[in-house]
């Protein structure tokens, strides 16, 4: 048995028009998680499913507040005895519903997340190809203790590599600095590399209280600083800095970080850059800063917010941080 969760998104809407591949997402419905699934009724010869309906949402519309939900609902699949989860999803906050998942769930079943460039309705549609992919991965033994996830276009992708590029295009989904783990062919599923040790994952307490407030100051040229001190008025818990690459921020930016950081929050710095690390380099541990090293900035956020729950220390969220590149 495979648990299905149905999130929304572009893999759950139909458009009036066969040729809409724009308009759907005001204009259009969104359908239940069994009705996608009955539009897809190959996926069937490969698993049964216990099916679940989360949401009917636009990904934008999916934040904290449902990862944790969503995470309880993933754990009570697992109890029931699900060999694999698959969870359909908007593509725009997949990667960050998937990189939550894969830094709080201790499951080795496997957990995959899809979704679709273009709705089911349309001429084209890459939904049914993705999710049937997603589901025979699912199944797949090979799949297991990898983490979470993520495959669309025929490709497997780790949740903590993976990043969408293109706002239309089916190859979307990369992992700039390490490609895809492997791929899924007409005849098997071929995973080249494993994911390598997998980070401890976080407990949450059974209340799931909310995660704390961490903003993202994204650089520009100009940028005065503004939106720190905003973040900082609102009650921010952290923040990370998506500076220019390899990971700098405008002076005033680095003033108004540096008056953050005197008050208690913590920094970490980021790079708006697609590809290449941010480094722990001295200027940066002179402030008493972090660095964000592999990860992008909304996936530095998410785990600066499970840090700070757990009311790690600074070393200990370096650590943290530094394992993923």
């Amino acid at each position: 048995m495979i648990g299905f969760i149905g999130c929304g998104g572009t893999i759950g809407s139909l458009a009036d028009d066969p040729l809409d591949v724009i308009d759907y997402p005001e204009h259009g419905r969104k359908i239940s998680a069994r009705e996608l699934l009955e539009r897809v009724p190959d996926a069937a010869r490969f698993a049964s499913f216990k099916v679940q309906d989360f949401s009917r949402v636009s990904s934008s519309a999916i934040g904290p507040a449902e990862w944790l939900q969503l995470r309880r609902d993933v754990l009570a699949l697992a109890a029931e005895g699900a060999q694999g989860i698959v969870i359909t999803h908007g593509t725009g906050t997949l990667e960050e519903t998937a990189f939550f998942l894969h830094l709080t769930l201790d499951l080795d079943i496997p957990v995959v997340l899809t979704g679709a460039q273009r709705p089911a309705s349309a001429v084209g549609s890459d939904a049914p190809a993705n999710l049937i992919a997603a589901v025979r991965v699912a199944c797949a033994p090979q799949a297991r203790g990898q983490g979470v996830l993520v495959v669309l276009n025929d490709e497997v992708h780790s949740a903590a590599q993976v990043v969408k590029t293109s706002t239309y295009r089916l190859q979307t989904f990369q992992s700039p600095e390490t490609g895809p783990l492997g791929t899924v062919d007409g005849d098997r599923i071929i995973l080249r590399r494993g994911l390598g040790d997998r980070p401890q994952a976080f407990s949450l307490d059974s209340q799931d209280p909310d995660l704390p407030a961490v903003h993202i100051a994204y650089s520009y040229a100009g940028a005065d600083g503004t939106a720190i001190r905003a973040a900082v008025a609102a009650g921010a818990r952290g923040i990370v800095s998506a500076g220019f690459a390899p990971g700098i921020p405008t002076p005033a930016e680095s003033a108004a970080l540096e008056d953050a950081h005197r008050q208690g929050v913590i920094i970490v710095q980021s790079s708006r850059a697609l590809h290449g690390r941010v480094a722990a380099r001295l200027a940066l541990r002179e402030k008493g800063w972090l660095a964000g090293h592999g990860l992008n900035p909304q996936k530095a956020r998410i785990l600066l917010m499970l840090c700070l729950n757990a009311r790690l220390d600074h070393a200990t969220m370096e650590t943290r941080l530094s394992a993923f590149g």
